[in-house]
């Protein structure tokens, strides 16, 4: 009976080790970069325009990922093959992250139509818990506990981005301060992950025997 366990204990290391090297860190973290700098870019480039810059920016982030990952983090920890059953949590966090999505952009939009009439406390504590949400569903598929800590980070931003905001005229509801921090704690978590994996884990190199 024990053999069983220990294969599916095996199984959720190598899963996990998939998603803990760090660069899933850094690639959030650029992403929420957004949230800090696009409402600074927002009165010269539009709203729309200061969002969209966006996107070559991501892009390349997720290749330089790619990439590492393929010829510096494989050689050295291996890849992993999941099971089933984690292939099936993975396409129901995906599931998951499109309808968070859809409604992050809803938010987006009620935001613009009707913010000027509804709380602004009310408007972050929708997008917190929507965050929160989110990132508690992705430490539960990933099996990656730190994403929990995120969501409570981005959650607080939120409300505390509005309170600074509303107390002390911090621009722009004290996004590019309170994001601009989580961002930075995301991406700084990441290059030390990965910085920690590289050292524990030295590229081996195979000595080739003469001919």
């Amino acid at each position: 009976m024990q053999q069983p366990v220990s294969l599916k204990s095996a199984e959720r290391k190598a899963f996990q080790a998939t998603f803990a090297d760090g660069l899933w860190d850094v690639m959030i973290g650029c992403v929420f970069l957004m949230f800090a700098v696009a409402p600074l870019l927002s009165e010269s480039l539009g709203d729309f325009w200061s969002s969209v810059i966006f996107l070559p920016f991501w892009g390349l982030v997720y290749l330089a990922i790619w990439l590492t990952r393929r010829y510096v983090v494989a050689p050295r920890i291996g890849k992993a093959t999941l099971g089933k059953p984690r292939q099936r949590r993975l396409v129901n966090l995906g599931f998951l992250m499109v309808i968070i999505n859809i409604l992050l952009l809803l938010i987006g939009m009620l935001a613009v139509f009707i913010f000027p009439s509804v709380s602004g406390f009310l408007m972050a504590v929708i997008l917190g818990v929507v965050l929160l949400f989110g990132f508690s569903a992705a430490a539960y598929f990933l099996d990656y506990p730190r994403f929990y800590l995120y969501g409570l980070l981005l959650f607080a931003a939120a409300l505390v981005g509005e309170w600074l905001y509303q107390n002390y005229g911090v621009s722009h509801h004290g996004y590019p301060l309170c994001y601009g921090f989580v961002s930075g704690v995301m991406i700084v978590t990441g290059l030390v992950t990965f910085g920690r994996l590289l050292k524990d884990n030295p590229l081996v190199e195979v000595p080739v025997e003469a001919a």
